[in-house]
């Protein structure tokens, strides 16, 4: 009697790849609505789109998940039919296999959250039927043949060869072009791999086939590759292209009607293997809960580290000698440094994918708001630590909704403002310094009015940017007057504010002209674990702060100091002049109210403020730099405004981690309040 199988154990690695193949199947399908809104069809689009929805089927097969089998099958089936057909689908069935994307979605969702999952919806499978039948009453093109010789049709599948059929019928010309590995070829860097780089350039290649042919001066090495491709360019042009002579190409069907324009070169493409038609992969899943334990370890041991150095410098203190173990204790820290370095890197995400939901969002919106929108992101290879990435996505996603909801016009508000109809919303990023990312959202739509955001906010009009954005980012404020489905609750700033601010301990911006666009600028820690930060003493306190806030730490002379009004509003100690600059010049255990056992020394370091706010904080004695490990105070009952955590020097003792630009702000917004106050009070 055979013993049932435990499919429980392989749930985690499923999940993981049904995940890579939903984001996918969502970015082919945004590829297949872009191509269909050029009247142009998208044969390849199409049959990766088939091999994740069929190999999302088989994997949930073997887990058990029917619902996801019954929507995937249904899926299959459509692709096939529309595959066969050049890679044209029905009007209107990217909306619904995107609806049957959500739906997988949220099955596997149930699936991460452990708990039972619902039976596919009666309504979507109706309609995946619906257009199964759709497909079938298409107009079929004339027949079409290829031209191949028997070995190289033979080597090709079902699959491949209806491909190459459906992209004549498509318009594409179906080519066959020859490549001989040779010594001349060789010495001028051509071989196979630069010959496919190029061909992928301007076309799109279905198989590749080695063929073993006779030795002879043309072909010492009796090898000859032969590729099969589609592409809208004449022969001359592909030869161009790939650097051949113009005898390597042939054509083996003609294009049904007239070519084509070309595809972008920014078409998605995804490279398989031609002979297996499996993705190339070189990576290990490692699931993210490991990665978390590996870097709380990590943590463990720099915490440890610090203890020796205490215990060292104790040491030496009493007169011992502890060179060696001083050169012990700089080679350790080296070492951590480099596994700290090799354990942040397993847990970074590239920004791209991050992101790649986000065309899904505006798509939606779209939609929804019947405006015309062009997303352009352009983030490069920027990468963020995991658990930052799942924190600012949120931010990003409510910056997107407000800049095409908000911030663009509708076709006639552009028409009378001397637009195109068409409005553009980008996203970009930038590394700033060596710990923090700039994720900027700009569109080009009408911009912040600040008399219409003072009144709805019942407040004076903003003068400077960061007044701005202190408006925008008041819990419950909105611009609308009615609730919709994407705006109108005063939710979305305030959360932006508190993901980058609070949470994350970074930065916003916003900058703002009328009538020409918005450009909102977030900046991020890379990793938000263990960062490296100045450690200081402040009225007989440890404090620390991290380093990527810090601009300068100054030398402050009590006789530099001016008494008067400061240029950023802020009560504390008058201003400094650097660099021909006025400083607000502020007592940091004034700010946090810390009663102190003696005098302020005289002797000062000053922290100046990273950003546009010019403030500097006052404080004893720096201490060092150093790397720390944050732990966030996740109890509300304890949560303070400027401190965004604490963290262990070493010697046991928690030590709290300030955020200088939450304190400079609170300053600010005091200052004016009281300003508010007394001219209210002279009036009356």
């Amino acid at each position: 009697m055979s013993t049932p199988v435990d499919l429980s154990e392989f749930l985690t690695a499923y999940l993981a790849e049904v995940d890579e193949l939903l984001g996918t199947t969502s970015t082919m399908l945004l590829a297949i609505e872009s191509a269909s809104r050029r009247a142009e069809p998208a044969p390849m689009q199409v049959r990766e789109l088939f091999r994740a929805v069929h190999t999302i089927k088989g994997l949930s097969g073997m887990v058990g998940v029917d619902a996801i089998v019954a929507i995937t099958h249904r899926m299959e089936t459509l692709l096939r039919g529309a595959e066969r057909r050049g890679g044209k689908l029905p009007r209107g069935a990217v909306d619904v296999l995107l609806e049957a994307t959500r739906c997988i979605e949220d099955r596997v969702r149930a699936l991460h959250a452990g708990v039972s999952v619902e039976e596919a919806p009666a309504t979507l499978l109706g309609a995946l039927d619906a257009l199964e039948l759709d497909v079938a009453q298409l107009n079929e093109p004339a027949s079409f043949t290829l031209s191949l010789e028997p070995t190289i049709r033979s080597r090709l599948t079902a699959l491949e060869h209806e491909t190459l059929i459906g992209a004549a019928k498509a318009g594409r010309r179906v080519v066959t072009l020859r490549f001989v590995p040779s010594p001349t070829h060789a010495e001028a860097g051509v071989t196979i791999n630069t010959v496919r780089e190029r061909l992928a350039a301007v076309a799109e290649i279905v198989k590749v086939v080695p063929l073993a042919m006779p030795r002879s001066e043309s072909a010492p090495g009796g090898l000859v590759f032969v590729l099969l491709a589609s592409s809208v360019s004449s022969e001359s042009e592909l030869a161009t292209a790939v650097g051949l002579e113009l005898g390597a190409i042939t054509t083996v069907a003609e294009p049904a009607t007239a070519v084509m324009p070309a595809v972008p070169e920014d078409a998605t493409r995804v490279e398989v293997d031609d002979a297996t038609g499996v993705r190339r992969a070189g990576a290990v899943r490692v699931d993210v809960s490991r990665l978390d334990e590996t870097l709380e370890r990590l943590s463990s041991l720099i915490v440890a580290r610090a203890r020796l150095a205490r215990e060292i410098a104790r040491l030496h203190e009493a007169g011992v000698e502890v060179r060696e173990l001083r050169l012990i204790e700089r080679e350790q820290a080296r070492q951590l440094r480099d596994l700290r370095a090799s354990i942040l890197a397993l847990r970074m995400v590239p920004v791209a994918e991050l992101l790649d939901r986000v065309p899904l969002v505006v798509r939606g919106l779209r939609r929804t708001t019947g405006k015309s929108v062009q997303l352009e992101i352009d983030v490069g290879r920027d990468e963020l630590d995991k658990g930052v990435a799942e924190r600012i996505f949120p931010a990003i996603v409510h910056l997107v909704r407000n800049a095409v909801d908000h911030g663009i016009e509708d076709r006639a508000g552009r028409l009378r403002a001397g637009k195109d109809e068409e409005g553009q919303l980008r996203i970009e990023s930038s590394a700033v310094g060596s710990g923090q990312l700039e994720i900027r959202v700009i569109d080009d739509g009408r911009g912040i009015d600040r008399e219409e955001l003072a009144r709805r906010a019942g407040a004076p009009v903003p003068e400077t940017e960061s007044e701005v954005l202190a408006l925008l980012c008041r819990a419950g404020l909105s611009t609308r007057d009615e609730v919709s489905d994407t705006s109108g609750r005063g939710m979305g700033m305030d959360i932006v504010r508190r993901i980058v601010v609070e949470q994350l301990g970074g930065q916003l911006a916003v900058r703002s002209e009328r009538g020409v666009g918005s450009t909102f600028v977030l900046c991020v820690p890379l990793t938000i674990s263990i960062i490296d930060a100045f450690t200081f003493e402040c009225a007989g306190q440890r404090f620390a702060v991290p380093l990527a806030s810090v601009d300068e730490i100054l030398e402050v002379d009590p006789a530099s100091v001016r008494q008067g009004p400061s240029s950023a509003g802020l009560d504390g100690a008058g201003l400094l002049e650097r660099r021909g600059v006025a400083v607000s010049v502020v007592h940091l255990d004034a700010v946090l109210g810390l009663a102190r056992g003696r005098e302020r020394v005289t002797a000062k370091k000053g922290l100046v403020l990273r950003g546009e706010l010019p403030v500097a904080f006052l404080v004893d004695r720096m201490l060092g730099q150093q790397e720390i490990v944050v732990r966030p105070l996740l109890d509300p009952l304890v949560a303070v405004a400027g401190i965004t955590g604490a963290t262990d020097l070493g010697d046991g003792k928690p030590t709290l981690i300030l955020d200088l630009v939450a304190l400079a702000g609170g300053l600010v917004t005091s200052r004016r309040a009281s300003a508010r106050a007394r001219r209210v009070e002279l009036r009356s």
